[in-house]
């Protein structure tokens, strides 16, 4: 037997290829090596029990399930390491009686199944760290089993080319090996990722999460003392209480959840069989269910974890939402200005050009011997009110075009109707717009931001004033009053222009919808949203020629009214 040399067959030049690149083995660095190899040899001795028919027998394999992470993270060159291991552990641990050759043979079917099955989750399937989707948990539960089935061939192949195997034995070793092999992949391998997955984040546990793990502990450790100890059936039938303490972590905490429940009872269950001394029989039992509840616990808690990563990134897509509509806000607001540019210039330039007359007029006045010092002070104040005229129509459009976090505070309706009609006062006179301003006597004070609310009355008058011919005697009305027994302050803009097509009424509050070649179709969709977000509405009142109408209502300070 100590003669006995691997046959050169086809099985050992796909290991080559599987793990070599095209022009050289890509080997993993030392250290990580020895430490991989290390850890499967550890776990290996924790989860051995004894072997059966030349196979190790384990309720799981914990080292493959950290190799095969390992590999899905670090790519095939750590097949290698897992080679290492499983020789190391087949003669450390194991003892083998079967010879160094067949040994290798082993390890070398072993590292090229999980190397090749892991390597395709990863690279082909795009199997990470995340295992935030339950597709990502099936995915890898099936190439656990692909893996296992493909060792499993390999192996029961080899023992029979060796005669160290009868065909009679696969039934007897089949469920063993391969269920083994698939709860260690199913149960350490998400707990590896997720580990990766975190790094970088507190390691710490509040005290709340670590009394929860300590809980959680207990009652999984009280489970499996009640499950196993009963003998025949009736422990099998208890065993279903296990799934109580899994579930609830993998629906409170997602697949983190469930990875640290799981590895917790498996561990359990091992040092329980360890300790009972359990015969093959009976612990395979133990180990078709505990797969069962190892896929239970990863569904439940990839479902938990899909259903959470679903509500971040609705939250983050509602949080751009909110920032694209300040945006749009933003540019409604810069199109608007543009569009009164050349009578805000206009507005200007007027009192400019009367101030540099009059400083003119004094800088002659000055030359002159015998100066009228009365005449150069009414000239000197004069030229002052027009450039301070000038400057407050510039300080009013720069106030309406700052833009921030909205300010919350209480209006005066009447006051800010009035900077509003102040403010687009340019594009009013060189319309020759007749602009009428009626506030209701009493009115109570509005709970708004102060930008927004100038915003949407400026936008509403100028799109009254848009809307009337050049030639025509436009006029634009804006009254407020109390409705609704006190409840909302009602304003309504009111031109005689040409009117809203019929076609047009119901979509008039979409965005993109205009009626100007040069418009943006933002406007009135920007002015219901902040009234929206104010707790107000907007409506068409009327779109007949003549008697075009808007109106908004914004709740009075005070009121609670009905939303609506």
């Amino acid at each position: 037997m100590s003669n006995f040399k691997p046959p050169h067959d086809k099985t050992a030049q796909t290991s080559n290829i599987g793990l070599a690149s095209t022009s050289r083995i890509d080997l993993p660095p030392p250290m990580l090596t020895l430490v991989l190899l290390a850890a499967y040899v550890g776990l290996e001795w924790l989860s051995f029990l004894h072997e059966h028919n030349d196979l190790p027998v384990t309720p799981w394999n914990p080292g493959l399930g950290l190799m095969f992470a390992m590999i899905i993270l670090r790519g095939p060159k750590i097949g290698f390491a897992l080679l290492g291991g499983v020789f190391v552990a087949q003669v450390l641990v194991v003892r083998s009686e079967l010879s160094w050759g067949v040994l290798l043979a082993m390890s070398t079917a072993v590292a090229v199944s999980y190397t090749a099955v892991a390597t395709i989750a990863g690279r082909r399937l795009h199997l990470g760290p995340q295992l935030l989707r339950t597709r990502d948990i099936l995915i890898l539960v099936a190439a656990g089993l692909v893996g296992a089935l493909a060792e499993a061939v390999q192996l029961w192949l080899l023992l029979l080319a060796t005669r160290h195997f009868h065909l009679a034995d696969i039934g007897s070793t089949s469920l063993p090996l391969i269920v083994g092999d698939v709860i260690g992949i199913a149960v350490v391998t998400p707990l590896v990722l997720r580990i990766v997955a975190r790094a970088g984040r507190p390691t710490f546990l509040p005290m709340g999460a670590f009394a929860e793990l300590l809980l959680l502990l207990v009652a999984i450790t009280l489970t499996l003392l009640v499950v196993v100890r009963p003998p025949g059936p009736l422990g099998q039938s208890l065993f279903y209480l296990l799934f109580v303490p899994v579930v609830i972590a993998a629906v409170r905490h997602g697949i983190d959840g469930a990875c640290a429940a799981l590895a917790i009872s498996q561990l359990g269950l091992v040092a329980v069989l360890h300790w009972h001394g359990f015969e093959l029989s009976r612990f395979t039992e133990y180990q078709v269910l505990m797969l069962v509840l190892t896929l239970t616990g990863l569904i439940v808690g990839g479902l938990v974890s899909e259903r959470q990563a679903a509500h971040v990134e609705a939250e983050v897509a509602r949080l751009r939402l909110h920032e694209m509509e300040a945006q749009s806000a933003r540019a409604a607001l810069l199109n608007m200005a543009s569009g009164m540019a050349a009578a805000l210039a206009h507005e200007i330039s007027q009192p400019m050009t009367a101030a540099r007359a009059l400083a003119r007029s004094v800088q002659e006045l000055m030359r002159v011997p015998d100066r009228d010092a009365a005449r150069i002070e009414r000239n000197l104040t004069s030229m002052i009110e027009q450039v301070d005229h000038a400057s407050e129509v510039i300080k009013r459009m720069r106030e309406f075009l700052r833009r921030g976090v909205p300010h919350i505070s209480t209006l005066d309706i009447e006051a800010e109707l009035t900077e509003a009609a102040a403010l687009i006062e340019p594009l009013v006179k060189s319309r020759k717009i007749l602009l009428n301003i009626a506030v209701a006597p009493g009115l109570p004070a509005v709970h708004a931001d102060r930008v927004q609310f100038g915003q949407v009355v400026i936008n509403l008058i100028k799109n009254s004033i848009d809307a009337i011919p050049v030639d025509a005697k436009g006029r634009v009305d804006v009254s407020a009053r109390l409705t609704d027994a006190g409840k909302w302050i009602e304003i309504a803009v009111r031109d005689n222009g040409p009117g809203i097509e019929p076609d047009q009424v119901d979509t008039v509050f979409e965005p993109l919808n205009t009626s100007r070649p040069d418009g943006m179709g933002l406007g009135l969709s920007i002015c219901k949203t902040i009234l929206q977000a104010h707790g107000g509405r907007i409506w068409l009142s009327s779109w007949a020629p003549g008697e075009t109408e808007f109106r908004f209502a914004l709740p009075a300070a005070g009121a609670m009214p009905e939303a609506g």
